[in-house]
């Protein structure tokens, strides 16, 4: 007999700690996904082996820049799965002025992680599709026919030498980050994100760009070039929120990878620094676990639970290796933020 555990949903998700883990789990997400097949090789263990401390010494937050922006593309794309309505709200109005009559009924938008630089992941392209409709199509600027998405995205995942094969309307639609669509995924637009919308492109195919609030660009909905843009509020929306929680996991890969602190760094706030306490304490942890636990902390006091005893056979793999030496690490737990 087996303990097995039914759960259900309680509670909206709407409460400022929920949403920091939740944000906290894409940035670390992010830095895990950054990890090459050469730091795999200089480790010496499979990816899903990785621990938190191993994964901290090559982190490269002052040297790549670009770690920021890969947190702020899983960030925005998990807050848009997960109904986070600092992101949807705007979302949504966005794709009911990209196509009027494919939106007109939109509930709630989703969205497809992309981008070409991922494609080198096997299975990776065949996932995308598979998570649309059989019949989805791929809705290009202007007039005309739309594009069978299944066709056309494994080319746009060969990224800029695509460009020959691709129909004029999506020529540049390779350099899409995020597919948005509604919940029946039939039909999508392509997003581009950024962190910095000075780096914005546009280009035939796309349609959406998500960034943050800027100086010289204010929070909330416009057209910019071919694109509509979505400029995330900051700091009293989920750009103050994404900030405070990539500082958080940024204090504390500086701390147990024990890089630098450079001095222009941001003070996470007081909730934040709960968080990067509790990460600095699983330096031995698989940051697989890591993220299930952060997972788990974002669903807080959101499910109930119901126990039941199931018979159940042991699973195959269900033993322990004697040729490794075993590495004695706490499961990773992460307490509420009131």
């Amino acid at each position: 007999m087996a303990d097995v555990t039914f759960l259900s949903q309680a509670e909206p998700v709407d409460e400022y700690g929920r949403a920091l883990y939740a944000v906290s789990r894409s940035i670390l997400r992010a830095h895990f996904d950054e990890l090459s097949q050469a730091d795999l090789e200089d480790l010496n263990c499979d990816r899903v082996e990785v621990t938190f401390r191993q994964l901290a010494k090559l982190a490269r937050l002052h040297r790549d820049k670009g770690s920021r922006g890969d947190g702020f593309e899983w960030a925005v794309h998990e807050a848009i799965v997960g109904g986070e309505p600092r992101v949807v709200d705007l979302v949504g109005e966005a794709l009911k002025k990209v196509s009027p009559r494919a939106f007109a009924d939109l509930g709630r938008p989703t969205s497809l992680m992309f981008g070409h630089e991922r494609a080198r992941h096997l299975g990776f392209t065949e996932a995308v599709v598979n998570n649309a409709s059989g019949d989805a199509v791929l809705l290009p600027d202007g007039s005309g026919r739309p594009f069978a998405f299944g066709s056309w995205v494994p080319i746009a995942a060969r990224g800029v030498a695509a460009e020959p094969d691709l129909r004029e309307r999506i020529k540049k639609v390779w350099k899409t980050d995020l597919f948005l669509s509604s919940t029946e995924k039939a039909r999508f637009a392509a997003a581009t994100i950024k962190s910095n919308w000075h780096q914005l492109e546009d280009g035939n195919g796309l349609r959406v760009a998500i960034v943050p609030q800027a100086l010289d660009l204010p929070a909330g909905y416009q057209r910019w070039k071919s694109l509509h843009l979505i400029a995330l509020p900051d700091p009293d929306g989920f750009m103050g929120l994404f900030n405070d929680a990539y500082e958080a996991v940024a204090e504390a890969i500086l701390t147990v990878g024990r890089h630098d602190r450079a001095p222009y760094y941001y003070k996470p706030s007081a909730k934040a620094q709960k968080i990067q306490a509790q990460l600095e304490k699983y330096g031995k942890v698989k940051v697989v676990d890591i993220l299930d636990a952060l997972n788990e902390a974002a669903q807080q006091n959101l499910i109930t639970v119901d126990r039941k005893l199931m018979s159940v056979e042991a699973p195959t793999w269900l033993n322990i290796n004697e040729k490794r030496t075993p590495i004695i690490a706490p499961r990773p737990a992460f307490e509420k933020l009131d």
